[in-house]
């Protein structure tokens, strides 16, 4: 498949992807059965991967969306741009936050280091895509679905310079 001026196969079918979201629902179920989380789903990327994941979740729970930028292109800058959207107050309260894909971890790094300051009684992060090799941080990662290789993907959220997000499946740059 051609986006743009790349070339792209398959990497993972929406039948893994749904399977492995059903893991991190279950996992996140057991896990927090007694409270009520709040879930943040980071956009743009994470939309797909935050309604799925959503949807599987079986407990009282609540979700808000905020905005962070840090990609340029096929890149990640690591610099975290303005957190928008944030209106829910944090405090005591056990916060997931939704991610679609783990680079280099700096801009979540950035991020868990503000939320810390808002004093929420916890804070882990679902991510549907981690590359370890491309990891410059120290991140502990609670809820992993897939470690890729450090290539460019795309599908399920994610994009290349604005298109592809629509995809069903993830596709792998060749």
């Amino acid at each position: 498949m051609k986006v743009k001026d790349k070339d792209f196969k398959i990497y993972l079918t929406k039948d893994e992807i749904q399977s492995k979201v059903g893991d991190i629902a279950q996992a996140i179920g057991a896990d927090y059965k007694d409270e009520c989380p709040l879930f943040i789903a980071i956009l743009n990327g994470s939309f797909m991967f935050a309604a799925d994941l959503m949807k599987k979740i079986d407990l009282e729970s609540e979700i808000s969306f905020v905005k962070v930028a840090s990609y340029s292109k096929m890149e990640s800058t690591g610099n975290l741009k303005e957190l928008i959207g944030l209106n829910e107050n944090i405090f005591n309260r056990s916060v997931i936050l939704i991610e679609d894909i783990i680079d280099s971890g700096k801009t979540m790094e950035n991020l868990l280091e503000k939320l810390t300051e808002l004093g929420p009684k916890s804070v882990e992060v679902a991510t549907l895509l981690i590359k370890p090799e491309a990891l410059a941080t120290n991140l502990k990662i609670k809820y992993v679905g897939f470690e890729i290789p450090n290539d460019f993907v795309i599908g399920y959220g994610l994009d290349y310079d604005g298109l592809g997000r629509n995809l069903e499946d993830i596709y792998q740059v060749k």
